[in-house]
């Protein structure tokens, strides 16, 4: 029998405005349902016991937003009693937090799916009637994507690589080209009186153009110059490249309506064939090579000219985990690349795999490239490698990278040095060897410190550095990295109010900067979640360029910090020094 092709779920955009949606449960994640149907309209309502223990983030829009809280647990009748009177007080969705193995979960699903309520199990893609989707929202336009339950964190992931991809301004543009189709139709339906009022096909599902998308027009053709420009402002949102619909202006409008005279295609931008791989473009060497080298805190535009070329001439790539899928991209689809298995608990048994791989690899004569986040020598045991490899009979060549440590706050507008607030820079780790923590330094008002490695153990840290005693809340992660995290004592700590930063994915495209204070910061990761790889900044150059305005937490996504200089240069960057790219990964 053939295999069994699993049917996909429909998809829609739903409008939710004024609806009620219950929320079963106290914990993170009903904060987060909380505000996500406030964001799209909707009002939630909370329900669980009066001595159910309540996230303080749910807590804050309970007492502070006046989202309704029922103290009970959930009984059937509240399925068709909460609800909007003009639905017979039927609630219009349930979203249930307990997770699949909760009886009361089952039971939910039971009862809505017997009302017709769309319900949604948190973990539990068999007791729901709906997923929600990871949505990109700009402006007009709304891109959603769902693994339909099975790729945990990938839907996520693959939402932020679409979004990166796509250019700046582009909901602002489907905004105006909205504008432009109804003003058209209006003036066309005025001007020809026509009795059709759907001139095209409106629906956003619709893939296929009707047989006379294409069809001439001629001056004789009375009936179908009618309807000639909203053919032709179908065209150009079929055929122009995306970042000739984004660059429309608002001044554009009436231009294009006014000098629109007679009916034309205007032709998709011809793409440059990709260059084929040269056969035997490797170069044979005459003895085996081992390379060290950094690939910078994230954007390849900031590799290195030599490591660039390791890049396209190893043999062999050994990366670092957290190497990040561009620089990834560069390395040619001949060579084969392995991705350190490092996880916590087993971070020696993945490290000593690598040697293991790149001793073998040179045994039989060929080049190897270690290639490190950052820099090789910054917290990246490039030192213990050239060790290791030259009692082998192998000396690295080692190549330097931008370190994130002083990179990350750059883009972040963060000076790491300031006249008259900071003349000195330490650069820490936040887990020692054996993920032992190490000893916090002493606070130094004109100082600012960069912690590496920290974010996973970031309470402790802060306790440490605060001389506060531990927190109650420790994250799962940080309990599973250390067993049992032990704040050392600091002589001089530092103070709560002092300003801080967590940089996450540093000159990526989904960069994050969370912005608080050392009473704060804790809270505010554990709001937003964590987003690796990424660094802490700690001190009073923080708020030299960007404060906080007052608030507790600042977030800011997002980094574009390249386009404007690389520019029409970005095919001459990607070539290898010969001249000729390569096929890419």
């Amino acid at each position: 029998m053939p295999p069994t092709v699993p049917i996909p779920p429909l998809l829609t955009a739903h409008d939710a405005t004024g609806h009620v949606h219950l929320i079963i449960g106290s914990n993170p994640l009903a904060s987060a349902r909380c505000t996500r149907s406030i964001e799209v309209g909707a009002k939630p309502i909370v329900i669980a016991p009066a001595d159910a223990e309540v996230h303080y983030a749910l807590l804050k829009k309970i007492e502070v937003d006046g989202v309704q809280w029922v103290r009970k647990q959930l009984e059937e009748t509240d399925l068709t009693s909460l609800g909007r009177e003009e639905v017979d007080h039927v609630v219009d969705a349930v979203f249930v937090t307990l997770g699949g193995k909760n009886k009361l979960s089952s039971h939910v699903s039971r009862l809505c799916r017997r009302l017709r309520i769309p319900v949604n199990v948190v973990d539990a893609p068999n007791l729901c009637t709906f997923t929600l989707l990871s949505t990109h929202s700009d402006g007009a336009l709304q891109i959603g994507i769902t693994t339909s339950g099975k790729g945990c964190k990938l839907a996520s992931r693959i939402r932020r690589e679409v979004a990166s991809s796509l250019p700046p301004n582009l909901g602002m543009a489907v905004e105006r080209l909205g504008t432009i189709r109804r003003r058209i139709w209006e003036e066309d339906h005025r001007a020809h009186d026509l009795s059709d009022p759907t001139l095209d096909n409106s629906d956003d599902d619709s893939s296929s153009q009707k047989p006379t998308f294409n069809q001439l027009i001629t001056e004789t053709d009375h009936d179908g110059a009618k309807t000639r420009r909203m053919r032709w402002l179908s065209q150009i949102c079929e055929y122009w490249p995306l970042r000739r619909l984004a660059s429309i202006t608002d001044a554009d409008i009436d231009t294009i309506l006014k000098s629109y005279t007679i009916p034309g295609l205007e032709s998709p931008s011809s793409l440059a064939p990709l260059s084929s791989t040269t056969l035997d473009s490797r170069q044979r060497v005459s003895k085996p090579l081992i390379i060290l080298a950094g690939s910078g805190p994230g954007s390849p535009y900031l590799l290195t000219m030599a490591t660039h070329r390791a890049i396209q001439t190893a043999s062999l790539v050994l990366a670092d985990k957290l190497v990040p899928a561009p620089v990834l991209d560069l390395i040619p689809r001949r060579t084969p690349v392995h991705i350190a298995r490092k996880f916590p608990g087993n971070a020696e048994a993945a490290q000593q795999e690598l040697l293991e791989l790149g001793l073998d690899a040179l045994q039989k004569g060929m080049t190897v490239l270690r290639l490190k986040q950052g820099d090789p020598y910054i917290y990246g045991r490039g030192g213990e490698e050239y060790q290791f490899f030259r009692e082998k009979g192998f000396t690295p060549m080692v190549l330097p990278g931008i370190t994130s440590a002083l990179s990350a706050p750059l883009f972040a507008a963060i000076p790491a040095t300031h006249r008259s607030v900071a003349d000195q820079v330490l650069i820490c780790t936040g887990t020692g060897r054996k993920g032992a923590a190490p000893s916090p330094p002493p606070y130094v008002p004109t100082q600012t410190v960069v912690f590496l490695m920290a974010l996973h153990r970031l309470s402790t840290l802060v306790d440490s550095l605060t001389g506060t005693m531990p927190s109650t809340s420790t994250s799962t992660e940080e309990s599973i990295a250390t067993e049992s995290p032990k704040v050392i004592p600091n002589p001089s700590p530092w103070p709560l109010s002092t300003p801080c930063a967590v940089l996450e994915r540093a000159s990526c495209p989904d960069q994050r900067v969370i912005r608080s204070t050392l009473q704060h910061i804790v809270a505010s990761i554990e709001e937003e979640g964590s987003r690796p790889p990424g660094l802490l900044v700690v001190g009073w150059s923080c708020e030299v360029l960007m404060g906080t305005g007052g608030a507790k937490c600042v977030v800011e996504e997002g980094f574009r910090g390249f386009e404007e200089l690389v520019s029409g240069g970005e095919k001459e960057f990607m070539m290898g020094l010969g001249g000729e790219r390569v096929d890419w990964i």
